[in-house]
């Protein structure tokens, strides 16, 4: 396809990555908030060119990963119960709980169903009166209008047998708690594309200027980021802190307004847990009182589901940007696609995942080899 070719273009590539080196006078820190992303930064290497004049941390950009342990739990047990038919996008039924994952409730003999569209899922209740269907409506900002419309056409449809297992979570307060951490090292920011189709890039405006801090738009090809590191590396350098908008072919100022306004008449601002990071205030959506009959939460009475995360994962300090994955102890032993103990490794916006898909393993430690050949005598 040539749209895509002209976006990962080698020797565009290598120009603009000479451009960041010449025009950084110093090492930079970036926080890249998107899954999308991340796998690009780490199957083209892009921290590898760049190493030396800009640091890339990878943040909290993959919302099925920041999906809490308890609100796992909470879809584990909707799964199990004999008059639920449970919907879910597909990057969810590996995620672990507990326990298990929603694909072995399904071996189990569990009605758990792959949809595309939680309109999909809205249609299957339509279509089994007999039969209670929740939808897991996880996502950022991206896909909060399409299971916006969702409840909202539940409720126009009269189709009472039909409910969300709401998990939403925004961008800009994850971003204020990575900046007022303690321990934060994020100098700028490169935000989400997708998010800002919607949202557009207004949003950011008090960030910046409260924390100054540069933030820019960016697509997910390789020259849309590298695009978006020199004009973050720019700022840097000149002192300025400004919203800046490399992905103009999708994104505009304002964002998508029909969506917003759909989106904010179905939800509104609630506090919401995130996987090994906490709770942040007013964070996350939830459906407003008017819909409140499609709220599963509520239905199903799973408030009482709480659940602690276990301490030899450290989702959580990949998902601040504190370490990266392959910084992990369990990372590729104890944690593997196969068998894996959080979110980031079975996603497929995970960090975790990228850094095991494309083989960013640990430096084997040179003196491992004496120290088994001296057990060896």
């Amino acid at each position: 396809m040539k749209y895509l070719d002209e976006y990962r273009d080698p020797q565009l590539a290598r120009t603009l990555v000479a451009r960041i080196k010449e025009e950084s006078s110093r090492p930079w820190v970036m926080m890249e908030v998107c899954g999308g992303q991340t796998h690009t930064i780490v199957r083209q290497g892009i921290g590898e060119a760049l190493s030396g004049s800009v640091e890339m941390i990878h943040g909290p950009g993959c919302p099925v990963c920041v999906t809490p342990l308890e609100q796992i739990d909470r879809a584990l047990h909707l799964a199990s119960r004999p008059e639920v038919i449970f919907t879910s996008f597909g990057d969810m039924l590996r995620v672990p709980g507990s326990e298990c994952d929603l694909q072995q409730i399904r071996a189990r003999g569990g009605e758990v169903r792959v949809v595309y569209s939680p309109l999909d899922a809205l249609e299957l209740a339509r279509n089994n009166p007999d039969r209670e269907v929740v939808f897991f409506a996880v996502g950022f900002e991206t896909t909060a209008p399409a299971n916006a419309m969702a409840v909202w056409r539940a409720r126009e449809l009269g189709v009472e047998n039909f409910s969300v297992l709401v998990s939403h979570v925004t961008v800009p307060p994850a971003m204020v708690a990575i900046l007022e951490s303690p321990d934060n090292r994020v100098q700028a920011f490169l935000a989400a594309g997708h998010v800002c189709t919607v949202m557009g890039w207004t949003e950011y405006l008090p960030l910046a200027e409260r924390y100054r801090v540069p933030i820019v738009v960016t697509g997910f090809e390789p020259l849309d980021i590298l695009e978006g590191i020199l004009m973050a590396v720019r700022q840097l350098e000149s002192g300025r802190y400004e919203v800046e908008n490399q992905y103009v072919r999708s994104v505009t100022r304002q964002g998508n307004l029909p969506a917003q306004d759909l989106v904010s008449r179905v939800f509104h601002l609630v506090d919401r847990q995130w996987r090994g990071i906490g709770m942040i205030p007013s964070s996350g959506l939830g459906l407003r009182e008017p819909f409140a009959a499609h709220d599963a939460e509520r239905k199903f009475a799973l408030e009482g589901i709480t659940a602690d995360e276990p301490s030899v994962c450290r989702a959580g300090d990949v998902l601040r940007g504190r370490i990266k994955p392959n910084e992990c102890g369990a990372f590729g032993k104890a944690c593997t696609p196969e068998r894996p103990l959080g979110a980031p490794m079975v996603s497929s916006e995970g960090a975790c995942a990228a850094y095991y898909n494309f083989k960013r393993f640990p430096a084997p430690d040179p003196r491992a080899a004496d120290v088994a050949a001296a057990r060896a005598l």
